[in-house]
């Protein structure tokens, strides 16, 4: 097997994957509105029918929500499960748009030539780099270079509700050694990344109770307990001068970051000022003694992403709410338990509220954080793979969002993630706009032709 001749398919074969990705970026397939429901039938079946082409054994599975696409293919070797989504987020506001999100086109900008529609990043984009890589291969050798399983859902953008069962239920058959995700980024144009660190995350919403109505200001201010003043300094209190989070045993799980990691962040050049920057601040707000690369990516945090009570309404009101509400998320890093997490804060809120006062909650399911084997032949493999494809070396690098899939593969399946991606910082996703540049196209489906080599 020459990887030079499958690169130099994958490099003639460009107009042609282009295309193909174009076919699927038409697709409606929105998995929010239930208006877009056959759209997303129509991914699956054209995902099915693209994977057939390859030598791939090929299903749509039909769940009570959107369908999995499930594919087998090749023999010998390792296993490998490739996952990706095909469903996208809602395109709204559509006038934002600079042209109709599901009719893609090629823009020329300052950074090359991008792809436009919706889903041409997040996450069809990145699928079908993967997907382009085996074509070549099969092209090329007549057959798949591995043992390979194909996991496509059309749910990630709500939540994954029909991922769990299914993977439970079909344990056996998505079992491989590895998994392979495409939805990542790059640490930017030239240098690629695997992303080894990811929080998790657990959130709460929490309603302190005072009077049994809303109360009149002049009558009642200054004797009645005004619950929104409550909770603003319950919320407080979470965080001392130094940012750290007070909740008793937060930190219990917290790992330091390893020294050979946090000395190849180091070596990014990574600007706080240019990052902040760019969103208009200056200072780092988390812990004191961290980086804010470290701070992003390996350090857990507790925020208040909404705040509410009382009227909010054009003018003035003047009445004493009788509820406050706030919801509240954790990034998880490390070993952190995300049940634990929430008690601490529950007990945080319940030994805080004066006389008069109660609390409830509606907690939002947890995910804890991912943390994998960078020492591991598969990742040295594919670091040095990555390597040889783009200008400068590849970085494993932390994750500040959540890829729930990773920890679902680890908890369920008891497989690592080898995660990467091509997306860059400016892709816009989920947002007007969204793009992908045609570089990462190109180059995500011959990096993936690199790795796979690799590792077989």
């Amino acid at each position: 097997m020459s990887i030079e001749a499958i690169l130099e398919k994958i490099d003639a074969d460009q107009p042609a994957a282009l295309e193909r990705l174009f076919e699927l970026l038409r697709i409606q397939s929105v998995s929010t509105d239930p208006a877009y429901a056959d759209h997303c039938v129509a991914a699956a079946d054209w995902l099915v029918n693209d994977l057939k082409s390859l030598g791939f054994e090929a299903e749509r599975r039909d769940t009570p929500g959107h369908p999995m696409v499930v594919a087998h293919g090749g023999e010998g070797g390792p296993h490998f499960l490739f996952y990706g989504h095909y469903d996208v987020q809602p395109v709204d506001p559509v006038n934002l748009w600079d042209s109709p999100p599901f009719e893609p086109v090629l823009k020329d900008t300052p950074n090359g030539k991008v792809i436009s529609a919706r889903g041409a990043n997040d996450d069809k984009g990145q699928l079908m780099t993967f997907l382009e890589a085996l074509r070549a291969w099969f092209a090329v050798n007549g057959k798949l270079p591995c043992r390979l399983t194909i996991f496509l859902e059309g749910e990630e953008e709500t939540g994954s509700p029909s991922l769990v069962p299914f993977m439970k239920e079909n344990a056996g058959e998505l079992t491989a050694d590895l998994a392979m995700i495409c939805d990542t980024a790059m640490w930017d144009r030239e240098t690629p990344a695997i992303s080894t660190m990811l929080r998790g995350m657990v959130g709460v919403q929490v309603t302190v109770h005072a009077a049994d109505r809303d109360l009149h200001s002049g009558m009642y201010g200054g004797a009645a307990i005004n619950p929104i003043r409550v909770l603003n300094r319950i919320l407080s209190d979470m965080h001392d001068d130094d940012g750290r989070v007070t909740l008793d045993g937060f930190y219990d799980g917290v790992h330091d970051i390893p020294d050979e990691v946090k000395a190849q962040w180091d070596g990014l050049n990574f600007s706080t000022e240019d990052f902040l920057g760019e969103v208009g601040l200056s200072v780092p707000a988390g812990e004191t003694g961290y980086t804010a690369l470290e701070q992003t990516w390996a350090r857990p945090t507790a925020e208040v992403n909404g705040i509410w009570g009382g009227y909010t309404g054009e003018g003035f009101k003047t009445v004493l709410p009788a509820e406050a509400h706030a919801k509240v998320t954790f990034r998880l890093v490390g070993d952190q338990d995300p049940d634990a997490v929430v008690a601490a804060f529950k007990a945080h809120v319940e030994a805080s509220l004066p006389a008069d006062c109660s609390a409830s909650f509606v907690e939002k399911n947890g995910a804890k954080a991912t943390v994998l084997p960078v020492d591991a032949t598969e990742f040295t493999k594919a670091h040095a793979a990555l390597s040889d494809e783009w200008p400068k070396p590849a970085v494993f690098a932390g994750c500040g969002g959540s890829i729930p899939i990773a920890g679902l593969f680890h908890e369920i399946l008891g497989m690592d993630s080898l995660m990467i991606g091509f997306g860059q910082s400016d892709d816009a996703l989920h947002s007007p706009n969204e793009k992908y540049d045609l570089a990462s196209f190109h180059k995500g489906a011959r990096s993936w032709a690199r790795v796979l080599a690799a590792l077989t």
